[in-house]
């Protein structure tokens, strides 16, 4: 799955216009390495995602095309 479509299924990123933006930015990493929003995302990378002066870094456990939002915690944890 794409990293942009990843942000926005998991819900880590409200629009995929935003989390397509932050890519282009190099403020997304996937395993320590700036990512492009067309980026594959699968099961066991660590994703970071940095905003202004916080971080936030989750390791993918599932990736799914479409989740309710009650479950999409269930695609990631913190680290």
């Amino acid at each position: 799955m794409r990293l942009d479509k990843f942000l926005k299924v998991s819900r880590l990123i409200k629009r995929r216009t935003v989390a397509n933006e932050a890519c282009d930015a190099g403020r997304v990493l996937i395993n320590e390495r700036p990512a492009k929003a067309s980026a594959a995302v699968k099961a066991g990378d660590v994703i970071e995602i940095q905003f202004g002066t916080k971080s936030v870094k989750v390791e993918v456990l599932d990736v799914q095309e479409t989740v309710r939002k009650e479950a999409a915690q269930e695609l990631y944890r913190y680290l």
